[in-house]
């Protein structure tokens, strides 16, 4: 058997060798592989100079190293529903930008049903897989935060609320009711409403802006109608779809409150496809204001999508850092844009 190579003997630019860490600690190849596995039989000061090793010869990224030492995955998990959203897209932008210059990776985790949301949080209720989770617009079952807990696992909430956890999010039901209100001001009186299937991953936001609309109305002395009120709508084609059944109601409304922006998209589609003019005859308002609001000129509650997730982002690192935080709720602001797809009632 040739003799295991040295660091000095590796040829000028050539990738190290698991050889070249183990001669340059002093120990085994096999000792290497233990530490480089996680094994706990290895005595620290014998760890300690495996990964000295490893970051003199760059045997593996230096986060990598650092994990190593500090017996931690360096890696943050993100978990969410609906990933190719515009909305999420935008969320999980501002948590790369809140991770930027940390020492910790991203994962992203889509999740698509209940039964995937469950596979999700077993994947890292224990903290193998990643040191800390940012939870997005969805809440964890009851059993997996007692886990969470239990494991010790920072967690944080963006766009949703758990008392056991810090959270990031907006006041929904102000947000429904700032909405509605600002067609109400405009003389409308016959507000329809387009929203989301009840809750799904036990997460209610867009039930929470059904409430406010039906607040806003309700202080307006306007009594809401049954038929005007449709979900199960999230995707934008089927958004359309529902949109042009209640433009072809006998007694139409006269605007739409969807509660997102690419629902809101959807309604725009229906009014143009049946030659019913914006805002001349249909107001319609969204919920998010996501980028491609502003092209299309569509009033919207803007709600801070890139900040949530920076803010999420900060608030976990500080976490990991060792900093107590205390589990809270931070109400980030909503603003009111108002563009070119709401004017006065028709019949004002």
């Amino acid at each position: 058997m040739e003799p295991l190579p040295t660091a000095a003997a590796r040829p000028t630019g050539s990738p190290a060798r698991i050889g070249d860490v183990a001669a340059l600690a002093g120990v085994g190849v096999a000792t290497v592989s233990r530490v480089l596995n996680g094994h706990v039989g290895v005595r620290p000061s014998t760890r300690d100079r495996v990964v000295e090793a490893i970051e003199a010869l760059n045997y593996r990224p230096s986060s990598l190293a650092r994990s190593l030492s500090l017996r931690r995955t360096m890696v943050v998990a993100t978990l969410l529903p609906w990933f190719t959203n515009p909305s999420a897209v935008q969320r999980v932008r501002g948590i790369v930008e809140g991770l930027t210059g940390s020492a910790y990776d991203l994962m992203v985790f889509d999740i698509e049903s209940e039964d995937r949301q469950r596979r999700a949080f077993e994947l890292f209720d224990r903290g193998e897989r990643a040191d800390g989770l940012l939870v997005v617009s969805t809440l964890p079952p009851e059993a997996e935060v007692d886990r969470l807990r239990a494991a010790g696992v920072p967690c944080v909430l963006i766009d949703a609320v758990h008392p056991s956890f810090p959270s990031i999010a907006v006041d929904d039901v102000a947000g429904g009711e700032m909405a509605t209100r600002h067609l109400v001001e405009l003389g409308h009186r016959r507000i329809a409403l387009i929203g989301d299937p009840p809750p799904e991953f036990r997460f209610e936001w867009s039930r929470d802006r059904t409430r406010g609309y039906e607040r806003a109305l309700t202080s307006a002395g306007i009594e809401p109608r049954s038929d005007y009120v449709r979900e199960g709508t999230r995707l934008p084609h089927v958004a359309r779809a529902v949109a042009s059944e209640l433009l072809s109601l006998p007694e139409r409304p006269t605007a739409i409150f969807a509660a997102s922006d690419t629902q809101a998209l959807g309604a725009i589609e229906a009014a143009r496809s049946l030659g019913i003019r914006i805002p001349a005859e249909l107001s319609v308002i969204g919920f998010d204001d996501i980028e491609v609001a502003a092209y299309v000129g569509l009033t919207t509650v803007r709600q801070p999508l890139l900040e949530s997730g920076r803010r999420g982002a900060k608030l976990l690192l500080e976490t990991l850092a060792g900093r107590p935080v205390e589990p809270l709720c931070e109400l980030l602001p909503l603003e009111l844009v108002a563009r070119s797809t709401t004017g006065p009632a028709p019949d004002r």
